[in-house]
């Protein structure tokens, strides 16, 4: 059945089955957590049961609490939303079994439908999403004997295949948007091969292989839809999956990518974990090609968290193993190249306070990159100039990335990141900005299709 609201206050599961603790342990915790962020809490057990039984509304210093304890950021905890923005919509994908019915029946949910989402808003977070790392890391590849049904052919697969390729390279080049609907049929399609058809367990590692991909697909179009907590459910189904065909790259893959949705919503020390949970657990099975993309991802998280030397290390491991990495590599990461590592240089160099540098390998990333990527990198240009006072060569940027998501690049992230820039002109009053700024409103809103 989907997961829907659950018949018990949210705060109830929250407590029960993420927290585990009883009401009073609670109560006491909550006014602990208070006092190190200098709120005097009253919280006893008899306000968490109003709370929960009578659905009295926490005052915004507890809801602060509570919002902090969780690792939620406060501009996603708004007290005027209680109890919406609670994280209990997750639970599935966090608690099934890593075993293949564990798998199935995560998968099985998704393609049911029905689970809901809070737009930009990640319900996997703080030691949930670290202790998903590390169940993967640990869980062994499971398989079970092929299920009666038809039986799953080469000519099948390889047909199941170039279907994935050809919605990786639209979504390249559109955006998401407009793509998640055919996604979420292709893992439908492939949920239920595994479920119901005759093969060979070689063919069934190859479809549960094929749903991490579509899966992981599926999510990254969600997120950038701007539904991150659909996109999560989709990457913890990719990562079973993964797991569960034994393709320990793709898994580590998958925990990269997670690991932008917990950065995007502020949990950069989680993403730092995600990685080096798979860096330093899984490191001998990975091959050169995974660990240069993990090193680089580890590289923006530290220099996110403002540990420079550290994120100059991760990035220089990452080039030294990116000189060895062979030509061949799966479809799932044939994208990844220089314009990726390019960006991601750019970053490092522009928060470690050097924007004339992190212009010079952004305008590279930019050039080279497909169209929706530059929509999204244009505003990473935009904020590198303008943080070098070249407030012409900002807007140049910013403008190039308007124009494409205006010449149909269908991308919430890009739309996001060029308001974020926006939000940095306040102190100009130009008849430039101001044109810019007035397109960047005209933009049509992204929604999912």
């Amino acid at each position: 059945m989907p997961h829907e609201m659950p018949l018990a206050h949210p705060l109830t599961y929250v407590r029960e089955s993420l927290l585990q603790m009883g009401v009073r342990r609670f109560a006491d915790h909550l006014c602990r957590h208070g006092k190190k962020l200098g709120h005097n809490l009253a919280t006893n057990r008899t306000t968490v049961w109003k709370w929960e039984t009578w659905g009295q509304v926490p005052d915004r210093a507890a809801q602060a609490v509570i919002a902090d304890m969780l690792g939620i950021p406060p501009e996603y905890a708004r007290p005027d939303t209680w109890p919406l923005w609670l994280p209990v919509w997750e639970v599935t994908g966090i608690h099934q079994p890593w075993t293949q019915a564990g798998t199935v029946e995560v998968l099985s949910d998704l393609v049911r439908g029905g689970h809901m989402d809070r737009r930009g808003f990640l319900t996997i977070t703080g030691a949930s999403l670290s202790a998903l790392a590390v169940s993967w890391a640990e869980a062994p590849a499971a398989f079970a004997s092929a299920a009666e049904g038809d039986r799953v052919t080469d000519r099948m697969l390889t047909s199941l295949e170039q279907r994935v390729t050809s919605l990786r390279d639209l979504d390249a080049e559109a955006g998401g948007a407009k793509l998640l609907e055919h996604a979420r049929s292709d893992l439908a399609l492939i949920t239920t091969m595994i479920k119901s058809a005759r093969c060979t367990e070689t063919v069934r590692a190859r479809l549960h292989s094929l749903a991490a991909e579509v899966a992981h697909l599926t999510g990254w179009m969600a997120y950038d839809s701007g539904l991150h907590s659909v996109g999560q459910q989709y990457y913890v189904a990719a990562l079973r999956s993964a797991r569960t065909a034994g393709d320990e790259n793709l898994g580590a893959f998958v925990l990269a990518e997670m690991g932008v949705h917990a950065s995007d919503g502020g949990h950069n020390r989680e993403r730092a974990t995600l990685l080096e949970t798979a860096l330093e657990r899984r490191t001998g099975s990975l091959s050169a090609l995974s660990r240069t993309y993990l090193y680089l991802h580890l590289a923006a998280a530290k220099a996110q968290l403002k540990d420079h030397r550290g994120a100059s290390v991760a990035l220089q491991r990452s080039l030294g193993l990116w000189d060895r990495v062979e030509k061949e590599r799966p479809a799932w990461l044939g994208w990844f190249g220089e314009s990726q590592i390019d960006s991601t240089r750019g970053k490092v160099a522009l928060w470690a306070g050097r924007p004339a540098e992190a212009t010079r390998y952004l305008v590279s990333s930019v050039t080279a990159s497909a169209p929706r990527d530059r929509a999204v990198r244009a505003g990473r240009l935009a904020e590198a100039r303008l943080t070098g006072h070249d407030l012409d060569g900002a807007l140049d940027a910013a403008t190039h990335g308007v124009k494409l998501l205006e010449g149909g690049v269908s991308s919430g992230r890009a739309v996001d990141r060029l308001k974020e820039f926006s939000g940095r002109l306040k102190r100009y009053d130009t008849p430039a900005v101001r044109d810019f700024q007035d397109r960047l409103r005209a933009l049509p809103v992204v929604e999912a299709a």
